[in-house]
């Protein structure tokens, strides 16, 4: 029975949207808000994964994911506008990354 009523408020919820016969228009400052929230949810899951290790800071530079992301942000900020510039920036940060991470053992 649980189940079944969390469902139904869960259905309800996202569906009032559909429901409604007036279009919503959220406030411009929450379009403007919501445009950040991408990069915001990518920001707060890989930065301390690059700039952490077993809850704590990095301390030396012989980190090969340090070098991986620099690679992959400066590929990201050269070939801005350009097309299939995400699949780039991930190609150079696995190119840098791999051959220290592996080679090196870093």
């Amino acid at each position: 029975m649980t189940i079944v009523a969390l469902a139904g408020v869960s259905v309800l919820s996202r569906s009032l949207f559909f429901i409604s016969k007036k279009d919503w228009v959220l406030p411009l400052w929450v379009q403007r808000g919501l445009q950040y929230a991408p990069i915001a949810a990518l920001s707060a899951v890989i930065v301390p994964e690059i700039v952490m290790t077993q809850g704590m800071l990095i301390h030396t530079l012989q980190d090969a994911r340090l070098y991986a992301a620099a690679a992959g942000v400066g590929y990201f900020f050269w070939r801005k506008g350009a097309g299939q510039v995400v699949l780039g920036t991930i190609v150079v940060g696995m190119a840098v990354y791999l051959p220290l991470h592996i080679g090196l053992g870093w």
